[in-house]
């Protein structure tokens, strides 16, 4: 997925979307940002993320969201906005024995 274009409007809302890191470092993983966006950002939010991120990025995002960041509400509404009806099954956390 290509980088999000640098913009004042996307650093403004990256607080509100990752609060635990500076925008910067926020916005620099794409696919994680927006994996966060899916889950916390408000609709406004959204619609700026939407004005800067085609619907293809959106599905090639969720495509790729690492797991444990998308709740199942928030997985299921997202697919279903992007034209994917039933979501597929959600990305799960993996364990290897011994860790």
């Amino acid at each position: 997925m290509s980088p999000l274009a640098d913009s004042t409007e996307l650093q403004d809302l990256a607080p509100r979307i990752i609060w635990f890191e500076p925008p910067e470092q926020a916005l620099r993983d794409p696919v994680r940002f927006l994996a966060y966006a899916f889950a916390h950002a408000t609709h406004d939010d959204m619609r700026v993320i939407r004005s800067k991120v085609g619907d293809d990025e959106l599905r090639a995002a969720l495509d790729a969201a690492p797991p444990g960041i998308i709740d199942p509400r928030s997985w299921s509404y997202w697919h279903a906005i992007l034209g994917r009806h039933p979501a597929p099954a959600m990305t799960v956390r993996t364990y290897e024995e011994g860790s």
